[in-house]
Order: C-alpha cells, then structure tokens, then sequence
C-alpha cells in the first residue's frame, strides 16, 4: 500500500510565478493524494469567487491575512487536514515561489520507503533565476549555533548526487512523516521566517530520526525564507532576522543552568558584536543587532519552546555533534565568500582593474619631489621658529601647558576668559586638544610642528585628492604646487589664524575622503570627522561645505545611506554652542573665528576675487614700492595688474573646463570656487565683535582657500582636456602662482609676520609665579589705542590661552553688568580721579595691572601709566617683556565661579553624547586590511575620470 502523501501549499494571492507552481504541483508523476491550499490576502475572498487553488484541484482552499507566517499557515492547515489513515503518511510542505520538478515528488517518496530511519526528507533546492545554480543542498550550524548552508549558489554539476545525510533541511520542499510532525508540535512559533526548517530538523534528529536530502528532487525556489511573500528583503532586515532565529535558538537549546547566563549576556553582546561591526564597517548591522537581543529577551515563546524540545527529545546533545561544521572550515567557507564576491568570474576584470588603477605614483610622478621643495621653502621661512617652546601673535596664543587641561576646556561649564561666561566651548577646543596631544610633553609645540609643516602637508594633501580627480599622473603634482603656495595659506600664517590654516590644509583630505564615501563605510567615517574638524576651525565654511555635502546627496542617491551621517559628528559639537547664541538671538556668533580676536584690514571684494584676504595685494605694493625707491617707476595701478597677470593662468583655465571635454565634471569645482569667493564677501562684512574699538570681521582667508580649491579642481580638469598642450601650460600656471607668494613667502623671511616665537607666558613670570597657587589670581590690562581711549580686558591665572578663548564671550551682543564694571575700573585707574580703587580690585579679584607697550609718542599710554604710577594702592614692578607691571598688595576676594546640578549633569551627558558620538565615528573610520579592492571595468581611454566617479575604497 503506497504511503498517503497531503500537501500543504502556502501561497499569497496574486503572487508572482502562482500559476507555475500549482502547474508544477498537479503535474507530478507521483500525484499528492490530498492539497491543502492557503491563500495568504488582505481581504476576504467570496465562495463564489474564482480561485486557482480551486482550479488546481485543492481539496480544501483555507484564507488567512497576508502576513501570517508561512510555519502559522501551515499549523493552520493541519487543524483541517483530513484523519490519518497510516503511520507512514507524509506532508509535503511548499510556498508560493516552489515550482518542483515533475518527479520530485517521485524521488523524495522512493528514498524515504527504502529508509524507514528517515523522518525528514528535503529537496535539492534550485534558483528560480538561474536553474542551473544550486541554491541549498542541506544545512547545519556552527559550533557557536550560526546557521550554515551546506550549498551556496554552486553550478549544479552532479558534484553532490551521493549526499545524503544532513543536520536539517528548509521548510521549502520538505517531505515529513505527519506522525512525526504532530509529535513534535510542527515549527517553532519563535521562528516565523529564519530557521525554522532547521530547527524542526534537529527536533527530529534529537527524536531519533534521521534527515536527509535528495539531489535527485529538485525544486525550484526565489530565496530564503526571509522572501515569502516579499519579493526582495533589505540586507539590514535578513541579517535581523537571521540573528533573532540564531539567539532565540541559543536560549532554547541551552541547558538550565546556562539559560540565565545567556540571557543577561544578550545586550552586552548586542554590544559588543556592534562594535565589531563598526570596526568591519557594517553599520547597518548595528540596528540589528540590538532589535534580535531584544526580541529573543523578550519574546516569550522561549519556555514553550524548551518544553517542546524537552518533550519530543529521546537522543542527547552529542548525536548531532558529527553533523555540526567545524570552526575551521566555518572560517574558510567565509573567507572564500569573500572572495568570491571580490574576485569577478571575468578573466580579463584583473586586468582591466589595473589600468583603470594606473593613476599618479608618489615617487614616480614628482610627489616626493614636491613634498621636498615645500619642506625647503617651509624652513626657509620658519627656520627662526625652531627651538621655540611657543607662538603668539595676530590670532594666536600659546596653549595650555597640560594635556588635561587642553580636554578639560571641551564641553560646557565656565569660560574663564574676560569677565567668563557659563557655556559652550568653541568646537575649536576639541580640535586644539587633539593636537595638543601629539605633543604631550609640550603641547604649544604641536602649533609650531604645524607652522615649521605647515607647506609639505598642504602639497600631501592636494596630491592625494588630485589624485582621486584626475587620471593624468602630473596633475597632482601641480595641485600640489598651487594648494602649497596658494595666498590663503600663507597669510593665515602670517597672521596667525590657526582654524583656518588647518581648515585649508584638511580640505583637500575632506573632497578625497568625500569623493569615496558612498563606496566605503571608512572613507565616510574619515569625511565625518574630517567635516567635524573643518568646521570647528573655519565655522564660516559650514554654509558652503553644507550646500556641497547636499550636492553629494543628489550625485550618489543610490548610496545615500553612507553620506548621509557625515555632517552629524559636527552637529552634535556644534549644538550646545547652536542652542545658546540662539538663545541670545545672535546666530551670526556661530561663524565667528576660533582664536583671540583681531580686528584686521577689510578687502574690497574685486581684492577678494584676486585671493587677496588682507586688502594688501599679496605684499606686492609693498615690493613695488622698494623697488621704485630705488629707481623705477611703479605706478597705482601697477600691483593690481601684477597680481592679475599672475593669476591669469589660473582663472583662464578654470574658466576655459566649462568649454573643454569634461565641462560636466569641471562644473562642481567652479560651484566650490563660486561657494568660496561668496563666503568670503559675506565674511569680510560680518561683524561678529570688537578688538578694542574696532570691530572684528569674519576672517576671508577660509573662504579664499574654497574659492582657490575649486579653481585649482577646474583648472586641472581644463588641462587634462587641452592634450600637447598641456605640459607647457602648467608649467606657466604653477610659475606664476610661485611668483605670487613670493612677497608673502619673502615677508615672513624677513621676519614681517605678526607670528613670533614664545616662551609659552603670556603674562609676566612674576603674574605666573603667584597664579601658581591661586589660579584664578586676576591681571588687567590695559591697552592703549591712541586717541580712541584704552581697550581693557581681564585675565585670569597664567592667562587666558587659545584653548580659553570663547566666541560665546568676543560675540556677546551687549556688554554684561560685569563688563561696564571693569571699564568703569579700568577708565578710573588710566586717569586721575577720586574713584575707590582698593575695593573694587579687591571684590574683582585683580591682583596686578599690565600696560602693554605701544609705538613712540603715545599719549594716552603715557598718561596712563602716570596715573598708575601716581596711585598710592599700587606698587609698580617695572617693565617687563609684556609691559610695565603694578601689584595691588591689599588682599583680594577670590572669585566664584558656582554651577547648578543641572549644569553639571548637562555637561556630563553632553560630554557622552560626544564621546558616543565620536567613537562610533573614529571606529568607522579606522580601515581594516587585508581585503582587495573588487576588479572593475577601466574606463574607454579617452574617457575622463568623473568628479563623482572614482576608484572603490574599502
């Protein structure tokens, strides 16, 4: 008597390839005795209503909502299957996407009568696509219980006819005895998607049954079971699933005395395993990690499913351990894996990679050479610096002389600087740390490393992402010329402007970084905290580098789920800043300059659109006029036509791409320059504070240093199109941009930049020796601006550094009770008068008075320092290398500087968030090794390489 074999096929309505299947299903050469359709729909179909389960000779069609699980379907069913009649009757599982072959049936049912061990038989599962690729032959788990295909998309050449016995087969196409199944209570309800075949399977191996699979049944099918009913499923969502099934079975296998264990190491393994997919960057994978520990703690179909497994259990643990995969070849299946998906299966793709790859070599194509030349240059200009503990001058200040302190300054607490404030540090203080540290033992030194390479790192720079832009091998050598030369960054030098001196030398590491973020999770990672460190030294260029990073978006939609995050490490610094200068109704604070502030020369804007930041004409009429003292003629217009004639080149070119082949990628560079020279105008007419009297502007040089990155980008691209002619034309191009900065390069020889070497005090030994042991000991100074009165400012212990400095302080918009207090102070004790000196520098604190030197014949100095002199509470010290000091004997009130608990626990949590924040974002950017970089076709050769369009970074 043959065996009754039931079908029960689970189909949603309307799905694709339905007719097939149930084609397929009435078509076997062993007919089922009795189908059981499901259809899975949103509505409810009416008795009437024509069905293709009907039409294929269902013996019952059951409906449920389009949701339900296929294992749910199928408990369904059986409630309706019709009695036993034997012990050797099967079920015959199949979903909608499973076309069998016309004898797969035949084949499954010939070995299991000729094996009566056997309790499960599954089919050599094919792909729909491809029907030649085998898509699963049997699975097992690993030791660590990770399910494990025991087939993965292989050429079905007969190779695996001989197997038989396996650990578990999927629901797809199983043949089960239906004794056996009832049982064992059917599939996990804990398992809906993922695994539930395979958990079923090891049920029945623990029962003492055997599972097998039958290459000579075939049975086609679209995917894993995460696919029912769906079509597609995102990575993100497979992995989830997957990792539910696999933790939700640890808890269910594991013995009673290891279950609480496994329980509580859910979340800290979520945990670590997140980090572990931040190191290998798989982000994605993060979202799933948390989601599937937190579904198997609480999904409260654990203690059924151990009872489950405890009733239907008669073997132990140790008669499945021979079908389990070992460790080893567990980690040799994944690295072929790997390197299947690398290697491409076309033989010339090795091949072609390598040209699309023949790009610039450092050595071979003058890099080196250029990185030597600058150093040159470098130490011919800062050679005097070396040595030097310290820098001051222009916008720079010694910083703090302890690590600690320099991170300490991060955050949100008290300002001590001026009268102090309670708020946001500048996140130029995060920047100032982390460089800082490089030179622990003395970390106003790293300011002079960065001056003393400040050259060669800017050529490194430009090299590399020129690099990335062009395919000719000397372009980046002459990107690396002008970016090394360019005026921005040698008057940022000169003038001491460190935010945008290292704003200018990270931007071009910020387009290389950008340009391969939407192909590596690193290189995204890099742009975030490279985006994070750009704004924090130039705020001004956050508007522009916005409306490219949006620009990135719309290039590269397809992969916006790795660009996205770039800007949000620059966020979460900006924000406590964002929020209190909002606060206070002066957003325009927000770009104000990191640094001590200074008020400077303001450029016109035609100056502007000649990279002139300073209103100086790059030190040319000065050159001109030395010369002409000397004999020749230099008329007014002679430096603006100088400059202009030196710059030709360069904007001709840049002007020229939009007329060349490759205008399309020469485009976005001239929107960077045109995004730049706009930052500048707005720049240089902001007024953000006040130096003394006058007002302190947005430092220009930041948005110079855009303007003159997208030029050099398009005049690079308008190059590359120009052929034969293309070597002479960059010679002159970088010719005259050398000739350029000749006067600025010569200006800081001579010893004319506002940047002097320091020894690290920026108040008298005397004023340190006692802040020594009362940090916040205060000094004021007082200096004088000629006829417009004396500017004062209060400082406090060894002085307010350039980690200290705060823009929520120079920008306030009105001055503070604090503020006319110390004016009242300061105007009272520069001239005569009856005013009660004593207590009010007792009640500030003020211990000392500091009256800077001053040019020759300077009234107001002189009667200054007569008043103080004259005063009887105040004891003068004499001159010292900052000025002439008075001390205040009398004893002085120490100053409060109180915070609330809320303010205290703000900080903390803020300072989390940061470190969360960061972390996550260093560790994406960390690159791990050991992985090539999948081939790709090269592209045509006379087809330039794309500004969106670059070679593959992992």
């Amino acid at each position: 008597m043959q065996p009754r074999v039931v079908a029960i096929f689970v189909a949603h309505s309307g799905a694709e390839g339905l007719d097939r299947a149930l084609a397929a299903l009435t078509s076997q050469t062993r007919p089922v005795d009795v189908l059981l359709a499901i259809e899975l729909s949103e509505g409810i179909r009416g008795a009437d209503s024509a069905s293709p389960f009907s039409a294929a000779g269902a013996t019952q069609v059951l409906s449920l909502p389009g949701g339900t699980p296929f294992g749910e379907a199928v408990a369904h069913a059986m409630k309706f299957a019709p009695p036993s009649e034997s012990e050797s009757e099967w079920l015959w599982l199949l979903g909608e996407d499973n076309v069998p072959a016309p004898d797969a049936l035949e084949k499954l049912l010939g070995a299991v009568e000729i094996a009566p061990s056997v309790g499960v038989a599954g089919p050599k599962l094919m792909d729909r696509r491809d029907p030649t690729l085998i898509s699963e032959l049997g699975l097992t788990i690993s030791r660590f219980g990770a399910t494990v295909s025991l087939v993965n998309d292989e050429l079905d050449q007969g190779q695996y006819d001989t197997r038989d016995d396996v650990l578990g087969v999927s629901a797809a196409g199983m043949l089960v005895r239906r004794g056996l199944w009832s049982a064992l209570g059917g599939f996990d309800p804990g398992l809906p998607t993922v695994d539930a075949g395979l958990d079923f399977s090891l049920r029945v191996r623990l029962n003492g049954y055997r599972v097998i699979v039958v290459p000579e049944a075939s049975v086609t099918r679209a995917g894993g079971p995460e696919l029912f009913g769906r079509g597609s499923s995102s990575s993100g969502r497979t992995f989830r699933l997957t990792r539910t099934a696999q933790l939700h079975r640890r808890l269910v296998y594991s013995p009673s005395w290891a279950l609480a264990f496994h329980w509580l190491a859910l979340m800290p393994l979520a945990i670590l395993r997140s980090l572990g997919d931040l190191i290998a960057k798989r982000p994605g994978a993060i979202g799933g990690e948390i989601t599937a520990a937190f579904t198997a703690a609480f999904s409260g179909g654990i203690g059924a499913a151990r009872r489950n497994l405890r009733k239907g259990r008669r073997l132990g643990w140790a008669a499945i351990a021979a079908l389990r995969m070992p460790t080893s070849e567990v980690r040799e299946r994944r690295m072929q894996a790997r390197e299947a998906a690398i290697i491409d299966a076309d033989p010339g793709s090795v091949r072609a990679f390598a040209q699309s790859d023949a790009r610039a070599g450092f050595i071979a194509h003058g890099g080196l050479w250029v990185m030597l030349l600058t150093a040159l240059v470098s130490l011919l200009a800062y050679g005097s610096l070396i040595g030097a503990e310290a820098l001051t001058g222009g916008a720079l200040r010694p910083i703090t002389h302890t690590v600690a302190e320099l991170w300490s300054n991060m955050g949100i607490g008290w300002r001590h600087v001026g009268t102090g404030a309670f708020g946001a540090a500048d996140p130029f203080a995060a920047v100032l740390a982390v460089l800082g540290s490089l030179t622990w033992w003395s970390p106003s030194f790293s300011v002079v490393l960065l001056y003393l390479l400040a050259l060669p790192l800017a050529a490194l720079g430009a090299w590399f992402a020129a690099r990335r832009l062009s395919r000719n091998p000397w372009m980046p050598t002459l990107a690396a010329i002008l970016w090394a030369f360019s005026p921005p960054l040698l008057t940022a030098l000169s003038g001491g402007h460190l935010g945008a001196l290292i704003a200018h030398l990270l931007l071009p590491w910020l387009v290389f970084a950008a340009l391969g973020a939407a192909r590596s999770w690193a290189a995204g990672g890099a742009a975030a905290l490279l985006f994070a460190a750009v704004a924090a030294s130039a705020p001004s260029l956050v508007p522009a580098v916005l409306v490219l990073f949006v620009v990135l978006l719309v290039a590269r939609p397809t992969k916006i789920h790795r660009v996205v995050g770039i800007p949000i490490p620059a966020l979460v610094l900006f924000a406590p800043l964002i929020v209190q200068q909002t606060l206070r109704a002066n957003p325009l604070g927000l770009l104000a300059d990191p640094g001590v502030p200074v008020a400077g020369t303001t450029a016109s804007g035609w100056q502007l659109a000649l990279g002139d930041a300073t209103g100086t004409l790059h030190g040319w009429p000065s050159v001109l006029a030395s010369l002409s003292s000397q004999g020749a003629s230099a008329p007014g217009l002679t430096a603006p036509l100088l400059v202009s004639v030196l710059l030709a080149p360069l904007g001709i070119l840049a002007l020229l791409a939009l007329f060349l082949p490759g205008a399309r990628r020469a485009i976005p560079m001239l929107v960077v320059a045109l995004l730049g020279y706009a930052t500048a105008v707005l720049s240089s007419v902001v007024h953000v504070g006040a130096d003394g009297s006058a007002p302190v502007t947005v430092w220009a040089g930041s948005g110079l240093s855009l303007l003159w990155l997208g030029l050099i980008g398009a005049s690079l691209i308008a190059l590359e199109a120009l052929g034969r002619s293309l070597g002479p034309l960059s010679v002159l191009t970088a010719v005259t941009a050398v000739a350029l900065a000749i006067p600025l390069v010569g200006a800081i020889i001579l010893g004319a930049s506002a940047v002097q070497p320091s020894n690290g005090r920026i108040l008298p030994a005397l004023v340190g020796a006692q802040a020594a042991g009362s940090p916040f000991l205060g000094t004021l100074v007082l200096t004088s601006e000629g006829d417009k009165g004396v500017a004062v400012r209060l400082e406090r212990g060894l002085g307010a550094s350039l980690d200290d400095q705060s823009t929520l302080v120079s920008t306030k918009p009105a001055p503070t009770e604090s503020d006319k207090r110390l004016a009242v102070l300061a105007g009272n004790l520069a001239t005569k008068s009856g005013f009660d000196y004593a207590a009010e520098l007792a009640a500030q604190g003020i211990s000392f008075i500091l009256v800077p030197e001053s040019a020759d014949g300077d009234e107001t100095r002189v009667s200054a320092v007569q008043s103080l002199s004259s005063n009887e509470a105040l004891t003068p010290v004499g001159v010292t290398s900052t000025g002439q000091l008075w001390r205040f004997d009398s004893t002085v009130t120490a100053p409060e500087f109180p915070t609330t608990a809320l303010q205290r626990a703000t900080s903390f949590w803020y300072l989390l968030a940061l470190g969360v924040v960061f972390g996550v974002t260093i560790l994406l950017a960390v690159p791990i090794g050991g992985r090539p970089r999948k081939p790709r076709a090269a592209p045509a050769e006379d087809e330039p390489a794309g500004t969106f369009v670059e070679e593959e970074h992992d």
